[in-house]
């Protein structure tokens, strides 16, 4: 198989393992008014926007029938535990190594994430890796008019590269993030997180377009 124009990035579960520290925080946030987050809703808030994700928790907690705080008081519970959590994210297996093929061989790189750039800085400190990926859609940025599961941020990631998103791979591991992927065209690899708690209890079924992955080093580019 060709290699691809570009090789587009999820970050928070894809690259770096964020995603049961900021279920905790959600968590947290949550029970401190009145609700206690499920394993649907928790994986629900996979891979979407800080914002859109905040909105998504006060529906909840009105649909459980408690007061429904404002998104700056449900952030303000949150964020300082995500902060706190989050530079304690080790690298998924084989994401280094992934990284590094794509340089060696001259694949243009892309990281798509529904996290906002000032969160990014914060996970990303302890790994100087991740500079290899200097393009970068962030949830917050000006440019973007949605985000995941919106196909726009693959879509501003292709456009930006100058390529075309159809001979794209993306790699993703939550829901939302697929449906971007797969709405803006791209071959999607998909991380299987057999072993996290959350996933492994709803046995989350994905399409079968998608190509499945346990482990990134798993993922081959040809020469």
């Amino acid at each position: 198989m060709p290699l691809p124009a570009a090789c587009l990035f999820d970050l928070d579960g894809l690259l770096l393992d964020t995603e049961p520290l900021h279920s905790e925080a959600w968590q947290h946030a949550a029970q401190r008014f009145g609700l206690h987050l499920t394993v649907e809703q928790l994986l629900a808030l996979r891979g979407r926007r800080r914002l859109d994700c905040a909105e998504q928790v006060r529906r909840w907690i009105g649909q459980a029938g408690q007061v429904v705080p404002s998104v700056e008081e449900l952030l303000a519970v949150r964020q300082p535990i995500a902060e706190r959590l989050l530079p304690s994210a080790q690298p998924m297996p084989g994401a280094i190594a992934l990284i590094a093929a794509c340089q060696d061989r001259g694949v243009p790189m892309a990281m798509v994430t529904s996290s906002s750039r000032t969160a990014v800085a914060l996970k990303e400190a302890p790994h100087p890796w991740l500079a290899a990926i200097s393009l970068r859609v962030h949830g917050d940025d000006p440019a973007l008019a949605a985000g995941k599961p919106a196909p726009d941020p693959y879509r501003l990631a292709a456009q930006r590269l100058g390529v075309d998103p159809r001979v794209c791979w993306a790699f993703e591991d939550s829901q939302a993030g697929v449906q971007s992927a797969l709405a803006a065209g791209c071959l999607v690899h998909v991380l299987v997180h057999r072993h996290d708690r959350v996933a492994a209890e709803l046995g989350l079924q994905w399409p079968s377009s998608c190509r499945l992955v346990e482990d990134l080093s798993e993922v081959v580019l040809a020469e």
